[in-house]
């Protein structure tokens, strides 16, 4: 008799209420999940947009650097090579790399602007927008770093205070602010960007858009000029 029971309730299966409990602490279990997958995979998508724009920061200031600090290189003095232009968002100048005498040469007049600032205030006025150089007077700016909101130089004579004089700059001071190529969903940029110099007056203003930016400054010590 209990064998005929116990054979007829193992038939009987799971009643409603145990069904829709399993399925409820599923549906739990299943969020939970998911919640954690969608954070993960969100920090790793800002990680990867934020070591991206790190990467291409570096890269774009590391070859202005190299360039800007061979500024007036004119080891025959025959070239008159100089800065010609020093702007807050154009940088452009002059060096006899071959020491040939003049500075007709492949890299040896080099310009610095944004590809997108009709205004030349040093802030992206369309997208996309880079950090552009042109060579030799001619061919327009080629982009060196791309998705650039703000470029911003600051000359400096030898003791270290800003000028305008073109003769009288020693050093130079970058900063590039750059931003993802995708919104970020859920974030908000609030932050101002400032360069060295003017901690009051940002070089780009908080955008408090959904883009997350980069800054990098750094100053350069042109060697060849003053000699």
């Amino acid at each position: 008799m209990t064998k005929q029971i116990l054979k007829r309730l193992s038939k009987q299966g799971f009643t409603l209420v145990e069904l829709l409990v399993a399925m409820g602490i599923s549906g739990v279990v299943m969020a939970g999940i998911y919640t954690v997958y969608y954070s993960q995979q969100k920090s790793y998508v800002a990680q990867e947009q934020m070591a991206a724009m790190q990467q291409n920061l570096r890269a774009a200031i590391y070859f202005m650097e190299r360039e800007i600090r061979m500024a007036a290189y004119d080891p025959t003095r025959d070239a008159d090579a100089a800065i010609t232009i020093a702007n807050v968002a154009e940088l452009e100048f002059t060096k006899d790399e071959n020491g040939d005498g003049d500075f007709t040469d492949t890299n040896e007049q080099i310009r610095y602007a944004l590809t997108d600032d009709d205004d030349g205030d040093g802030i992206a006025d369309g997208s996309p927008c880079h950090l552009g150089r042109e060579t030799g007077g001619a061919g327009g700016l080629q982009a060196v770093a791309e998705n650039i909101d703000a470029l911003n130089f600051v000359y400096l004579d030898e003791d270290g205070s800003p000028t305008a004089t073109l003769s009288e700059i020693r050093s130079i001071q970058i900063t590039i602010v750059a931003r993802a190529d995708r919104v970020d969903p859920g974030y908000t940029d609030t932050n101002a960007y400032y360069n060295q110099q003017d901690l009051v007056n940002p070089i780009l203003a908080a955008q408090n858009d959904g883009f997350r930016r980069k800054r990098l400054t750094t100053e350069v010590k042109c060697r060849n000029l003053g000699l």
